[in-house]
């Protein structure tokens, strides 16, 4: 029996992976009750991760997770875009390469070769991008995973014809409305919190941990600044770069600090090794 409260011309929702490890698209099952209600509006057509069910597209709305990081994956990328109305990035690694983009600032193949027995089976470009390198994208949702109640309103907002309605401040704003002391002030543990998007509700230092940057740059980040107090408070260099250099490594901001630490910390260690001339 039908449902009459479901209309018959629900839009179309697909969801798709690349280069990920589907914690995003676990985001969207996490849902739950409000997946049930928002299925009476949208129709999911396409979504491995929850049915092998599948309808051919157009699609009124895809949902893509993970990065680019083959050469089919850059040829199936366009194919979804020019088959979506509109096309939505969900977390880090779509938006910013993710962790994986780790091996755009090292050199061919050194990463696998360190992790493989035999590399020379791997098929992958040498770079971890972001989807919108290589395709047009309506809205990106960040995070590491994303933040469910965010994707229910991105969804919410193509459905009414909107924008939607996403923080841009950063992690500190949320520890202060949650009345969270700041680690960095009171204790000196390093925290990306002052240059880290909102929408996880600062769940790190709420269990006394320092923010790891999860959901990327916020706006107008210094992150300048927060490397120079951080060194100013004891951390290495290449601690503040393992810090800037993770989940959202390649972002605009966290990409050129994690890389310059990277370099200072390569010239000291050389100059460390390198014997001093003898005295004329």
């Amino acid at each position: 029996m039908s449902d009459s409260n479901v209309p018959i011309n629900r839009p179309t929702l697909a969801v798709w992976k690349f280069a990920s490890c589907d914690g995003c698209q676990l985001s969207l099952l996490d849902c739950e009750d409000e997946l049930l209600t928002l299925a009476k509006a949208i129709r999911i057509a396409h979504f491995t991760e929850m049915t092998r069910a599948s309808t051919l597209g157009p699609y009124d709305i895809s949902l893509v997770e993970g990065s680019i990081t083959t050469a089919e994956d850059v040829e199936r990328i366009k194919v979804v875009r020019a088959n979506s109305r509109y096309l939505v990035t969900i977390g880090a690694c779509a938006a910013t390469g993710g962790v994986q983009a780790l091996r755009n600032f090292a050199a061919p193949g050194e990463f696998a070769a360190i992790v493989y027995a035999h590399p020379e089976y791997l098929d992958s470009l040498n770079t971890s991008t972001p989807i919108s390198s290589h395709v047009r994208v309506d809205y990106e949702l960040q995070g590491c995973p994303i933040d469910r109640g965010q994707l229910l309103e991105v969804l919410l907002a193509f459905l009414a014809g909107r924008r939607p309605v996403i923080a841009s401040y950063s992690v500190c704003q949320e520890c202060k409305a949650r009345g969270t002391v700041c680690l960095l002030v009171s204790r000196a543990v390093p925290c990306l919190g002052p240059v880290t998007r909102a929408g996880c509700g600062a769940l790190c230092p709420s269990i006394d941990r320092g923010c790891f940057g999860c959901f990327g740059p916020s706006d107008d980040a210094n992150c300048d600044a927060l490397a120079t107090r951080l060194k100013g408070l004891g951390t290495t260099e290449s601690s503040v770069a393992r810090l800037f250099g993770t989940f959202n490594t390649a972002a605009p901001g966290f990409a050129e600090q994690a890389q310059a630490l990277r370099v200072n910390v390569a010239v000291s260690d050389t100059r460390r090794r390198t014997p001093e001339e003898p005295r004329s």
